[in-house]
């Protein structure tokens, strides 16, 4: 969620926008008053074959297998609530998904909102938004999971926006849809006490300050159990099987643990939008991230690892390195991948666009004559990769074509959220990286280099090219095959690394 600030919303209420963002040739920046600080501890755990994580808070393990093989895709763009009947329009698409290999879909958040995109909820219950209605809604997640396509809700809790003026400011909400559970028609008790705005009661901020909306009190039992009985109704009546949370900076991870728990459990795949400043200098994007996928980090363990993380740091690299010509950026000191992927890939949900980046908005878009060579990356490499919409259905045959084709190499070779990578060469016309699958391995080439020397896969070691475009190829290799010596089968290593684990976590 981005809201900018000269951005005029459609609201019958005026809530005063204190938020205010950078745009430049860096990424959209929040300016928060943040109440937490991060202690950053990038150590070495020693693992070659992926993260493993430590215990969660409670002490208890909850590294979960139930969504390694997960390609998600984001069902909407910024302007989709402007498209009449959304939710048919998805609908319509369910069997092309499928085809497409999508496992779980992210669908714009659900609720009645003050902002036509959804970010701004009122009433909860109220399921009647600009993407469409209830029964429309009801009959989208019937169809996806009949298709095998887990629908995920974007919860948007870190606010909420108020229905009665109290003191001159909106902080008293009403509940005006009948439903089982707790109540919602909270009073200026249900906001944080530091909202420097909205004048509520409650306890101190858990997170970052939101400044178009009353920040909700988190550390409020009554609170929590009714945002509970609402997460625990949108799984069971309306077929939601995750969620992805909005501005998960703006309240404690350790409260994203308990509504995961009380509603669909750690094995879901649950995804939040834990936006991490990158490191420049000037205009330039530097080559370590590592105190920025620390946070990721640091912020999937306080969640007890019920909740991945979106990688913004593997976006930012990805995306200077195709623009600049500087694949290089994509191995870092230790010869891992350079974002959250290369430290703990089983939480890192990788992506080209979203809502924000693109779309519409343009805050931090990837370059558009490399889009193809993005999807080549994160859907080759470990990670969850995350496709989205407009890609698939807008920006034309060859497009889809080449994300379609990339998606069933994946399944094809069973490449999963913790495949084994491993970094052959990274200069700055050339990345080379394979990684092995349960049922297979495949090569992937970035960079405009013709020549691969002894990187090049070998058809005598069992390796054919699979698909190319714009300055990326890739090659495969079956399993029955993945013994054969020689060449790229090997592959000649230059410096490369397996992928494992960084920080301390």
């Amino acid at each position: 969620m981005r809201l900018c600030a000269s951005q005029k919303l459609n609201q019958s209420r005026s809530y005063q926008h204190k938020t205010t963002y950078v745009r430049s040739s860096k990424p959209l920046q929040r300016r928060v008053i943040s109440s937490a600080a991060t202690t950053l501890q990038p150590v070495d755990n020693g693992s070659s074959s992926g993260a493993t994580p430590a215990g969660s808070p409670d002490g208890l393990p909850k590294q979960s297998n139930g969504y390694k093989e997960a390609i998600m895709m984001q069902a909407f763009a910024w302007d989709s609530c402007f498209q009449k009947n959304w939710y048919g329009t998805v609908f319509s698409k369910v069997q092309d998904l499928k085809a497409i290999g999508v496992s779980h879909l992210w669908l714009p958040p659900p609720s009645q909102s003050v902002s036509p995109q959804g970010y701004m909820p009122g009433q909860l219950y109220n399921l009647t938004s600009k993407y469409g209605d209830r029964e429309q809604l009801l009959k989208l997640n019937q169809a996806l999971n009949q298709a095998g396509i887990q629908p995920i809700a974007d919860i948007v809790i870190n606010h909420r926006c108020a229905d009665e003026m109290d003191g001159g400011v909106y902080n008293r909400f009403r509940d005006d849809v009948d439903h089982k559970g707790r109540r919602i028609d909270w009073g200026k008790w249900a906001i944080t006490c530091n909202d420097p705005t909205f004048q509520g009661s409650g306890n101190p901020d858990t997170g970052d300050d939101y400044g178009p909306a009353p920040d909700l009190d988190h550390a409020n039992p009554e609170l929590r159990a009714a945002l509970k009985d609402w997460l625990s109704w949108l799984q069971r009546d309306i077929g939601f099987q995750g969620w992805r949370f909005d501005f998960t900076r703006g309240y404690a991870p350790r409260f994203i643990t308990e509504y995961v728990d009380a509603s669909t459990g750690a094995d879901s795949l649950n995804v939040g939008e834990f936006w991490v400043d990158l490191q420049w200098n000037g205009a330039n994007l530097e080559y370590n991230q590592d105190a920025a996928r620390q946070r990721l980090c640091d912020w999937i363990n306080a969640n007890g690892e019920r909740s991945c993380a979106f990688d913004f740091p593997t976006k930012g690299l990805l995306q200077e390195a195709a623009k600049r010509c500087q694949y290089d950026r994509l191995r870092d000191a230790r010869g891992k991948a350079p974002g959250l992927l290369g430290w703990w890939p089983a939480k890192a949900v990788t992506f080209v666009e979203n809502h924000d980046t693109g779309s519409i908005q343009q805050h931090w878009p990837f370059p558009s004559d490399h889009v193809g060579l993005g999807y080549a990356y994160i859907l080759t490499h470990p990670g969850i990769p995350c496709l989205f919409w407009d890609h698939v259905f807008s920006w034309g045959e060859g497009l889809r074509r080449e994300i379609s084709s990339l998606t069933a190499l994946r399944r094809r070779l069973g490449v999963v959220a913790d495949s084994p990578l491993r970094v052959l060469t990274a200069d700055k016309d050339l990345y080379v990286a394979r990684v092995d699958g349960r049922s297979g391995s495949v090569v992937l080439k970035l960079g405009p280099r013709y020549d691969m020397g002894s990187l090049l896969p070998r058809r005598e070691d069992g390796w054919t090219m699979a698909l190319s475009g714009r300055d990326w190829a890739v090659w495969e290799r079956p399993a029955m095959t993945a013994g054969a010596a020689g060449g790229a089968a090997g592959i000649s290593n230059r410096n490369g690394a397996n992928n494992g684990a960084g920080p301390q976590h």
